[in-house]
C-alpha cells in the first residue's frame, strides 16, 4: 500500500503537467498570433512573413532549429530595397508539423512549393544560416534558372559530418537524445515552467532541468542558446519561449540532427554551382565551408560567433543588397 501512494502522486503530477502544457499551447495561440501568412503545402501549414517589394525576391532560410524570428535584425533592413520573405520550416515556429525528410534536397523542394503557394515568383536570392546554407545550395542545384544568388551565413561545412567520425557520431547521438528528452519534458509542462522561471530571473530549476535532460552539457547548451536569443528585440523573447514550450520544436530538432550525416552527404556530392554567391564566416572558421561554391566571395565576420545575423547583421544585409544590386544591373532594372 505505501508504494501505491508515490505512484499515484507521480501519475497526478504528470497529468497536471500535461494539462498545464496543453492549456499553455492554446493560450499562446491567442497571445502570439502568426505575424505573417499561413499557406498550405503538402497537407500542412507553413508560416511566411513578407516585407518590402521588388525583384528578385530574397528568401531567408533559418538554422537547424531556428525560425523566421532569427532574421528580425536583418529582414526589415533588407526590405528597404527588396521584397524579402522569412518562413518557418515544417515543425518549427508557427508552421505545423510534417513528416518529410529533413535533408537539404527534400527541404529545398518544399521551400519551392511554399514559394509557389505564397505567390512568390522567381528569381530568388536565398540567404541561409548554418544548416539553412545547405538548403540554399540544394535549392540552387535543383532550380538554377530560378536562383539569382546565394548568401551563406556561417554555413555548415558538409565535410565535418560526412564521412562521420566516431567522435562526431557520439556527439550527434547525444544531441538527438537531448532533443528527445526535451520533447518529453515539454509534453509534461516542465519546459514551459522552467522558461517561465528563467524569464522571472530564477535560474536554479531551469539549470536543473537542463542537467536532467543532458547532464552538464544540457545546461551549458541551454545557457549558450539563451545568450544568443537575448540579442533579439525583447518582445521576441516571449514568442520564442512559447515556441520552445511546444514538443514539436524538440521533435523537429531531433529529426534535423538525426538526418545531418545524410544532409552533409547530399551537399558533399554536389557539382560546382555557378550561382553568384557570398559566404560569410565567423572568425573561428579556418576552411572554406562551401565546397560546391569554390569561387564564392568570402567575408570574415571578425566580431561574430556562429549567429552572424545577430552579432553583425549589417554584414548580412550588405551581402544581400550586393547580390540584389548585381541582379538589377545585369537586368537593367533600377532599385
Amino acid at each position: 500500500m505505501p508504494a501505491v501512494i508515490p505512484i499515484a502522486a507521480a501519475a497526478l503530477l504528470i497529468i497536471a503537467g500535461v494539462l498545464y502544457a496543453n492549456i499553455g499551447v492554446r493560450r499562446d495561440v491567442r497571445r502570439h498570433p502568426a505575424p505573417g501568412r499561413i499557406v498550405r503545402v503538402n497537407g500542412h501549414s507553413v508560416h511566411v512573413r513578407e516585407m518590402g517589394e521588388g525583384a528578385p525576391t530574397v528568401v531567408l532560410e533559418a538554422g537547424i532549429s531556428a525560425t523566421s524570428l532569427s532574421w528580425l535584425l536583418v529582414q526589415p533592413e533588407v526590405a528597404r530595397s527588396a521584397r524579402v520573405l522569412a518562413y518557418d520550416r515544417a515543425g518549427l515556429g508557427w508552421s505545423g508539423a510534417a513528416r518529410i525528410a529533413r535533408t537539404p534536397f527534400a527541404l529545398a523542394r518544399e521551400l519551392h512549393n511554399v514559394l509557389g503557394a505564397f505567390g512568390a515568383a522567381p528569381p530568388f536570392i536565398i540567404a541561409g544560416h548554418s544548416f539553412g546554407g545547405l538548403i540554399a545550395q540544394a535549392f540552387a542545384a535543383l532550380y538554377p534558372d530560378q536562383t539569382a544568388g546565394l548568401v551563406l551565413v556561417d554555413p555548415v561545412d558538409p565535410r565535418e559530418w560526412h564521412p562521420l567520425t566516431p567522435e562526431r557520431e557520439r556527439m550527434l547521438r547525444r544531441a538527438v537524445r537531448l532533443a528527445r528528452r526535451g520533447a518529453l519534458l515539454a509534453r509534461v509542462g516542465v519546459v514551459r515552467g522552467c522558461l517561465a522561471l528563467a524569464n522571472s530571473g530564477r535560474r536554479f530549476l531551469p539549470n536543473l532541468a537542463g542537467r536532467i535532460a543532458g547532464g552538464a552539457g544540457g545546461s551549458s547548451f541551454i545557457s549558450r542558446m539563451a545568450g544568443e536569443i537575448r540579442k533579439l528585440p525583447p518582445d521576441a523573447l516571449p514568442v520564442i519561449a512559447s515556441h520552445w514550450s511546444h514538443p514539436k520544436s524538440f521533435d523537429t530538432m531531433a529529426e534535423h540532427l538525426a538526418s545531418l550525416p545524410e544532409a552533409a552527404r547530399e551537399i558533399a556530392a554536389l557539382s560546382e554551382l555557378k550561382t553568384p554567391a557570398i559566404v560569410i564566416t565567423a572568425k573561428h572558421v579556418q576552411s572554406h565551408p562551401a565546397p560546391a561554391l569554390p569561387r564564392a566571395r568570402r567575408i570574415v565576420a571578425e566580431r561574430s560567433g556562429h549567429w552572424v545575423q545577430l552579432d553583425q547583421p549589417e554584414l548580412v544585409v550588405a551581402a544581400i543588397r550586393e547580390l540584389v544590386t548585381m541582379y538589377a544591373h545585369e537586368h537593367s532594372r533600377p532599385i
